[in-house]
């Protein structure tokens, strides 16, 4: 009897087990055919919709062709406009900012840096003259301070000539009579 209760059981195991499988398979065939339909389904209504979206822009877009062209025509000719007005602006721009540049050079030029020079012009006379002077004091006498002091002025002169050049001041050499092509009248004086 033990056999025969063994022999039952493992055979309605093996008919459970099977009827499992079958059950499954059975899902998954009705499973796969549901979303085979629903699939089927999708797809047709894509392509419903496509050709109802395009039969809806054949309608549309030839109507509003020509208008939106002419908008955009004159979209572009508003932005070639703004473009010439832009490249006029940054011409005039440019001019103007050149012309400030020069009446600041022409102002800084005017009112601080030629008086300065006029200044130093007149202490450069001034030195000259002192070495002059006291070069012809010492031609009879063999002083070594007065050579010293004459050493010590030609050097200072000389510092005063570093200070022209760097100032953009140029030597001009003496002559006896204004030369328009060289001097420039500076100030007139009446005798």
């Amino acid at each position: 009897m033990p056999d025969d209760f063994a022999s039952t059981m493992q055979e309605l195991s093996a008919a459970a087990t099977l009827a499992r499988e079958e059950t499954r398979t059975n899902d998954f065939a009705s499973l796969l055919r549901e979303f085979r339909a629903v699939n089927e389904n999708v797809q047709s209504l894509e392509s419903t919709l496509t050709r109802r979206v395009e039969q809806i822009a054949s309608i549309i877009l030839p109507a509003h062709a020509t208008e939106s062209a002419a908008q955009f025509q004159k979209i572009e000719d508003g932005i070639d406009a703004i473009r010439a007005s832009e490249s006029v602006n940054h011409r005039l721009f440019d001019s103007l900012h050149e012309e400030l540049l020069k009446y600041r050079d022409n102002f800084l030029y005017e009112s601080l840096q030629k008086p300065f020079v006029r200044d130093l012009l007149g202490v450069y006379d001034d030195l000259t003259t002192l070495a002059t002077q006291l070069k012809t004091a010492s031609e009879g006498r063999k002083s070594e301070r007065l050579a010293r002091w004459q050493d010590n002025l030609g050097n200072a002169i000389h510092g005063l000539l570093e200070v022209f050049h760097r100032l953009e001041v140029t030597e001009v050499e003496p002559k006896e009579f204004v030369d328009l092509a060289i001097h420039r009248v500076a100030n007139y004086e009446s005798t």
